[in-house]
């Protein structure tokens, strides 16, 4: 087994950020590794590995911590419970569709993936009232984001974190379930690599978790010290920078 530093570098910054504002992880890290020649179905299985585990440490962290109560029975669990139930079926039809599809049409979607997130999360978050909390829409963001990760390794944070914020979820609490739902996305997403004969990309997976690892309860802890209004403004922040970076990526 081989440890790289410049992967565990890239996997702790942007696990850090990952846990720390709910998003960017898999959709920073893809389209990075792809640029250092990697391929997407050497990284997407190994990003799935990784976040396997970060998840559920990021997950108890934040709990830990005071950022959200997940104790079984709260409305921040059931939540979690939700949108990790609609990762079945988006992460598995996502993956099916990965390993049936041209190498360059997975990354034309990954491009095209992390621009669209960060400009429909750059609009949205710039309405002032809530549209008010549903469990159709919490079914609805599960199912997409699982696609999304299924396919790119990236691109649930995003859809999951910026859609309970505008569904009136504190942002904390968002952060948080975010981090539990993907991990359990991220344990169906390896299952189903596995069962379609895909082997976990071995050159990456323990780079990778050993950074995010070391990163997840940094992140919490950071976020614990954090205003909510504050933290609003951060992810808000964030999501258009990740926006304008993708768009400079996808032109040069």
């Amino acid at each position: 087994m081989s440890l790289f530093p410049s992967i565990i570098a890239l996997a702790f910054v942007c696990e850090f950020v990952d846990s720390a504002l709910g998003m960017g992880y898999g959709t920073t890290l893809t389209p990075l590794l792809m640029m250092l020649g990697y391929e997407p179905l050497q990284i997407v299985p190994a990003i799935l590995l990784s976040e396997f585990a970060t998840g559920f440490i990021a997950a108890f962290s934040h709990h830990r911590l005071g950022n959200v109560d997940l104790r079984p029975g709260t409305h921040a669990f059931k939540v979690a419970g939700v949108l990790a139930a609609c990762s079945t079926l988006g992460v598995v039809s996502a993956v099916v569709l990965a390993l049936n599809v041209p190498k360059t049409a997975v990354k034309l979607y990954v491009g095209v993936l992390v621009l669209l997130m960060g400009i429909t999360i750059l609009v949205t978050m710039s309405r002032r009232k809530s549209p008010g909390f549903s469990w159709r829409k919490v079914i609805g963001l599960g199912v997409v984001a699982a696609f999304n990760k299924g396919i790119s390794g990236g691109g649930y944070g995003p859809v999951v974190t910026g859609g309970q914020m505008l569904s009136g979820v504190d942002p904390k609490n968002a952060i948080a379930i975010c981090s539990l739902a993907e991990g359990v996305t991220s344990a169906v997403g390896v299952v189903a690599y596995l069962a379609a004969g895909r082997e976990i990309g071995w050159i990456l997976a323990p780079s990778l978790a050993l950074g995010a690892v070391l990163s997840a309860p940094l992140a919490a802890f950071a976020v614990s010290k954090v205003s909510t209004g504050r933290m609003t403004a951060v992810v808000g922040g964030f999501t258009t920078a990740l926006g304008i970076w993708t768009l400079l990526g996808l032109l040069g």
